[in-house]
């Protein structure tokens, strides 16, 4: 199976001007644990995750004040649609987070999560006899 199969093709996309807490709405509303920070001055594209923004507020930071661009991970790993999700689930165990964004000619196509890998290859919840 591949990326493209696992893939959410619904990406959130913030500025790096956003607060902490605006990212933290818009991610919750989408039920969603990551957002891609567009930044055309600092590179291009970031990954914001629910830990970035967790490990913020552990910290006594202001979620009103502080920025995305303050917590964004600018260094990503990205994966292509055509990876197996055995090479996503080893780039991410190597790299030790959670989220690939998935780049399709250069541009985020998509993002990928250790639960979307899980949910290809657990199948669907059966009932359990009594």
């Amino acid at each position: 199976m591949l990326v493209r199969d696992a893939m959410s093709t619904v990406v959130l996309t913030i500025g790096p001007a956003h607060t902490l807490r605006q990212a933290a709405a818009l991610m919750s509303a989408r039920r969603i644990g990551a957002a891609v920070v567009h930044d055309p001055d600092a590179g291009g594209i970031g990954i914001l995750t629910e830990r970035d923004i967790l490990n913020s507020v552990g910290l006594g930071q202001d979620p009103d004040a502080e920025r995305a661009h303050a917590h964004t991970t600018t260094d990503v790993v990205f994966a292509a649609p055509t990876w197996t999700l055995e090479e996503a689930a080893r780039a991410m165990t190597h790299g030790g987070f959670r989220h690939l964004v998935v780049l399709d000619h250069g541009e985020p196509a998509g993002i990928v999560s250790v639960r979307d890998i899980i949910r290809c290859w657990v199948p669907a919840r059966q009932q359990v006899p009594a």
